[in-house]
């Protein structure tokens, strides 16, 4: 079974404006998902935000069942928050630390993640080690091996990081964490949507992922896995209204499953265009999806490898749908502003972001492109072509 790119691209109506290369930022949405979200808000300006939510109680029960059949997992293992930032920070804060525990992270971390680790060991007395890279430019697997002991407690990779195309081996990872009973919490925030994910695959406890890059959801949104086996011995440092109940004047209890790690306040049209999002990925298959995303990237980095005065950037031995390159003479942000005048979005990636992986690599900045399964073969070429 192969991508139907014109049903793809008949759905998207942004591909009308703009040869978008930017889905590792944020994706062009389907009009489902949109019309999915305008419509909540415009039943809410006629009934009322409570109403309009209780008359969607089963979709938004529904929104749980679809993102847990997208990665393999139970509904009660899913929480809706607001990003995969959110997710990640209500997981690792759920995790007790003190002072002589070790953390084990790899180069590839995100800004966001590295420097809520800083932050906890400095509180707790911890300390974060790394681990390094292989010859291929991903987590030395070995290495990991070598550092897993009882003192350990947490294990925290970034599956695809921001700022290349590797495709860090997760689930060999997870059997390593298994087996030493250390719990792994993956930031999967750059490969659900454009990677055929199942956490029971991938061996993680927790996993964090958000809605607007390559599933396509709105902003805003993003899910927690947590996993039945870890769940019960995780507390989140501030719970409130749908985490726990009050039972007494001077007692509480915290609810079962993941619903813990919620926010009672959140934005149900945005929880349901997400939903809507994770069906439409699912109605194409994530397997297809992954081969078409792959795939293209696979030809962009073969055209720009043979193309005057632009370097590679990407690394290791599976790449997903990020890639990353330079420009002779030219700087990240004047690459980005010149192929912006020929019709296509990329970004760009700085070692502010990556200070751990670019720092080692001698490298300050990349230009950053990344097409979806909707993407045209004709959108490559006029990245290339502006590039030439």
């Amino acid at each position: 079974m192969t991508i139907d790119l014109d049903r793809a691209r008949r759905d998207t109506p942004g591909i009308d404006h703009v040869a978008h290369l930017n889905n590792a930022g944020g994706a062009l949405r389907p009009s489902v998902v949109t019309d999915t979200v305008v419509a909540h808000l415009r039943r809410e300006a006629e009934i009322g935000p409570y109403e309009a939510e209780a008359e969607s109680e089963a979709r938004v029960a529904g929104v749980y069942d679809s993102v847990a059949r997208l990665i393999g997992a139970q509904p009660d293992e899913i929480a809706l928050v607001q990003s995969a930032t959110a997710a990640w920070n209500v997981a690792f804060s759920s995790i007790p630390l003190k002072a002589g525990q070790r953390i084990l992270t790899a180069r590839t971390e995100y800004i966001s993640n590295a420097i809520a680790l800083l932050q906890a060991c400095e509180r707790s007395g911890a300390t974060l080690e790394i681990i390094e890279d292989d010859e291929h430019g991903q987590v030395d697997l070995d290495h990991l091996e070598r550092r897993l002991d009882t003192d350990v407690a947490l294990v925290a990779l970034t599956h695809v990081p921001t700022g290349g195309g590797v495709v860090n081996p997760a689930a060999e990872v997870g059997a390593l964490t298994r087996a030493a009973g250390v719990p792994f919490l993956l930031d999967a925030c750059q490969s659900v949507g454009q990677l055929d994910v199942d956490v029971d695959t991938l061996g993680c406890d927790l996993l964090a992922a958000t809605g607007r890059k390559f599933l396509r959801g709105p902003r805003g949104t993003g899910f927690l896995y947590a996993s039945r086996g870890i769940t019960d011995s995780l507390v989140p440092p501030v719970l409130g209204l749908g985490a726990a109940t009050w039972t007494s004047p001077t007692t509480y209890e915290v609810v079962p499953g993941a619903l813990r790690f919620e926010t009672w306040e959140r934005s149900i049209a945005d929880n349901l265009g997400l939903g809507v999002a994770v069906d439409y990925a699912l109605s194409y298959g994530l397997a297809q999806i992954e081969e078409r995303v792959t795939g293209l990237a696979a030809r962009l980095r073969e055209d720009l490898s043979q193309t005057l005065g632009v370097t590679l950037r990407d690394k290791g031995v599976r790449r997903a749908g990020i890639v990353t390159f330079t420009v002779d003479g030219l700087r990240a942000d004047e690459v980005r502003a010149r192929v912006a005048a020929a019709g296509v979005n990329v970004s760009v990636t700085r070692v502010s972001s990556a200070q751990l992986d670019f720092g080692a690599r001698g490298l300050t900045e990349v230009v950053r492109a990344s097409p979806h399964y909707y993407t045209s073969d004709e959108e490559l070429d006029r990245l290339l072509a502006a590039l030439r």
